[in-house]
């Protein structure tokens, strides 16, 4: 079931999305050649739990940090760990959330470590263009199908792919709430966008085909074919003025 927040609830939500948003900003500036992704998950969960928020990932389905830290061909749902450490020219995905005060806010962005190379520099640009590109299209009265067409165009069109296996979701009292919001579709198809909604739209692109596999540990997600694969996120409301993008800092 589509839940449609009133003026009240966003404002309340608003403040979950700005910490997260936050959290996020501290994890990239500590994406850093010698750095463990344990360290950044560290940073993260310190953060949020400093403004009195609680990381939305610890724990979550038993998922066990407050960050997904995934680096080069790791798509989503990294497990930081002691042993990774970053170097130079790897490209390191961060996905955040936050709850406080009721509510979730949920964003992720793909950081590059030191001096990255032009091929993983394109994907990383075409990746955060398609979701700004997808959020043109979170117009009231759209439906998701215009958001998924909009990225997918667009990501296709560069001759990258997108992943079909995990997309975004819906986001507020619940991390994840209905509808789904795939990253490919038909435009004018699919659930109707109402004022009040809240989603998160999240391209996950890869430099290959976009065949993915869960390693052993039932989290870490792979590009099949080892190529690299970018992943960008915000949590945008729809109103009856155009997308609200709401995790942003001030």
């Amino acid at each position: 079931m589509v839940v449609v927040k009133t003026a009240r609830e966003l404002s309340k939500m608003k403040d979950a999305c700005r910490i997260s948003a936050e959290a996020l900003r501290v994890a990239g500036e500590a994406v850093k050649p010698g750095v463990t992704t344990y360290e950044i998950d560290n940073i993260v969960r310190s953060y949020i739990e400093k403004q009195g928020a609680v990381p939305s990932f610890l724990g979550y389905g038993g998922f066990p940090a407050s960050a997904c830290i995934s680096v080069n061909n790791v798509v989503i749902h990294g497990i930081p760990s002691k042993e990774l450490v970053l170097k130079d020219g790897d490209i390191v995905s961060v996905d955040v959330g936050a709850f406080y005060g009721g509510f979730h806010g949920d964003n992720a962005f793909t950081f590059p470590c030191g001096k990255i190379s032009a091929d993983a520099q394109a994907l990383l640009d075409a990746t955060k263009e398609s979701l700004y590109e997808g959020i043109k299209q979170a117009l009231a009265f759209n439906r998701v199908g215009d958001i998924g067409s909009a990225v997918q165009k667009y990501v296709e069109a560069r001759s990258y792919s997108v992943v079909r296996d995990f997309v975004g979701h819906g986001v507020g009292a619940k991390l994840h709430e209905d509808p789904s919001v795939p990253n490919y579709g038909t435009p004018h198809r699919g659930v109707r966008l109402i004022p009040g909604m809240t989603i998160a739209i999240e391209p996950m692109v890869n430099q290959g085909r976009c065949n993915v596999r869960v390693l052993d540990d039932k989290w870490t997600t792979v590009t099949a074919d080892g190529k690299l694969s970018a992943h960008f996120e915000h949590t945008v409301a729809i109103t009856p003025d155009g997308p609200k993008i709401m995790t942003l800092c001030d």
